[in-house]
């Protein structure tokens, strides 16, 4: 059956969702970074803004929170086998939701499960989905969706003007999350009809890998290496200085590719997207991928040699150098002003 509206049933569905991906009975950090962009977004529609929130029992303790940041409205969907994320299960969950309460938008965090749960939903509802944006914004009542195209190489805006909802994931840390309390708090429960066959995947177990010890979208300072670092051995100028700051060690997609550093470290389009207070760009030239992981933190300081590199356009700072001169210099200075 042909579920997508047409451009006169468009005009029913209204008011802007986001998906609280929660983890363990805890809220993930990109679900109130969705739900502060989304307020920005509902100014333009005059709208309100909801959060759809699943899990096992006990889960609408975790509104609250969700409240704080600005959600009007509250769908809880608890039930037993919504504990952890299955796909089936969700899926089926939040697609009937979506169908009885009919969000003109509907913003799901780009994580492993937003991504999976979005793309989903999408083809059940039969509407549009764009991936990994880094912008929204509104223009004659439409949702205009940025995102990279074309491996990085430019930024494509997409719309999807005759089908409901307007779904989009957004990659965590591209927005900033602030609390600003709604005036309204409604809790809305829903009961989802779950067949069997989709529970045919069972969760045995959840295997933590504790060998991944770089957590670099919760880190406050980063300090990334580039190609112009010249040797993968001159890491250790990058970790030195990382270690002064108290920081965590990034790096560029072709640092990564080289085999100098492990993906973990990742910063960009194909890694970790990153809003740390300082950034600091060692030897990395800037081109888009890099920048859309990066370039929402609050201060960026570039050093490279070249003094065109894209990396200079976002900037706070830039120091047209050497990094090999540069940073042991930096790292002696800031060690001398510590004592």
């Amino acid at each position: 059956m042909d579920l997508r509206p047409n451009p006169v049933e468009a005009a029913n569905w209204k008011g802007i969702w986001i998906f609280a991906e929660q983890r363990e009975g805890q809220v993930q950090n990109v679900a109130f970074e969705l739900l502060s962009e989304a307020q920005k977004l509902a100014a333009d529609l005059n709208c309100e803004v909801a959060a759809v929130l699943c899990g096992e029992a006990g889960i609408e303790k975790q509104a609250g929170t969700l409240f704080e940041y600005g959600a009007a409205r509250v769908y809880l969907i608890e039930h037993p086998e919504l504990k952890h994320y299955r796909t089936a299960p969700y899926t089926r969950a939040i697609t009937q939701l979506a169908l009885k309460y009919k969000p003109e938008i509907f913003l799901i965090g780009a994580t492993t499960v937003g991504r999976d749960l979005a793309a989903r939903m999408a083809v059940r509802i039969n509407c549009g989905l764009t991936a990994d944006c880094t912008g929204l914004a509104i223009e004659n009542g439409i949702l205009r969706q940025t995102r990279p195209a074309f491996g990085g190489n430019i930024m494509a805006t997409i719309i999807s003007p005759n089908h409901r909802p307007q779904m989009a994931t957004v990659r965590p840390k591209v927005f900033k999350k602030s609390k600003v309390k709604s005036q309204k708090s409604e809790i809305i429960k829903f009961d989802p009809v779950i067949n069997q066959e989709d529970l045919l995947v069972k969760l045995i177990n959840i295997v933590r890998d504790e060998s991944v010890k770089v957590n670099l979208q919760e880190a406050e300072i980063i300090i990334s290496g580039g190609r112009g670092i010249g040797d993968p051995k001159n890491f250790a100028m990058i970790e030195e200085l990382a270690g002064v700051l108290g920081g965590a060690v990034g790096a560029s997609r072709a640092t990564v590719d080289a085999g100098w550093i492990s993906a973990h470290h990742q910063v960009g389009q194909t890694g970790k997207t990153v809003s740390p207070k300082l950034y600091i760009a060692c030897g990395i030239a800037g081109k888009i991928q890099h920048l859309v992981g990066m370039q929402s933190s609050d201060t960026i300081i570039a050093i490279n040699k070249d003094p065109d590199a894209p990396i200079f356009k976002v900037a706070t700072y830039g120091i047209v150098g050497d990094c090999l001169e540069v940073v042991p210099l930096l790292t002696k200075k800031i060690k001398e002003l510590r004592g």
